[in-house]
C-alpha cells in the first residue's frame, strides 16, 4: 500500500488539530518524504508523552508510546532519537487534556 509523503501527513495532522483548536508546532522538521514522525503531547503541567509511528505484528501502522512522564525526561528521549536519526519529525501538541487525536481515522500514517 502506498504511503503519504511525511510532509503531507504532517500538514494534514496539523490541520486536524487546528480544526479542534489544539495548538501544535513542528519542533523538528525531518525528511519530507520518509522521515519518522514523533508526536509529543505537552499537558502544560510539567508532564508530557511522546509517541511514534510503528507497525503492529500484522503490518498495520500504529502509534506507540516512546516516553511518558516529566517533560524533561520526554524531551531527553526525543533528543536521543534525533541523535540516532536527524531526519525525524517532532510535532509538539499543547493540550491540558492530553489529546493528540491520533486515534482518528486516517491518522495512522
Amino acid at each position: 500500500m502506498a504511503r503519504l509523503a511525511t510532509e503531507f501527513w504532517v500538514q494534514a495532522y496539523l490541520a486536524v488539530l487546528r480544526q479542534s483548536d489544539i495548538p501544535a508546532f513542528v519542533t523538528a522538521h525531518g525528511d519530507d518524504t520518509a522521515g519518522a514522525v514523533f508526536v509529543k503531547v505537552n499537558s502544560l503541567d510539567g508532564q508530557a508523552r511522546a509517541m511514534q509511528r510503528s507497525y503492529d505484528l500484522d503490518g498495520n501502522r500504529v502509534w506507540v508510546t516512546l516516553a511518558d512522564g516529566a517533560e524533561a525526561e520526554v524531551d531527553a528521549a526525543l533528543d536521543r532519537q534525533r541523535g540516532f536519526d536527524p531526519d525525524i519529525w517532532i510535532i509538539e501538541v499543547e493540550d491540558r487534556a492530553g489529546r493528540a487525536l491520533l486515534d482518528l481515522p486516517g491518522l495512522d500514517g
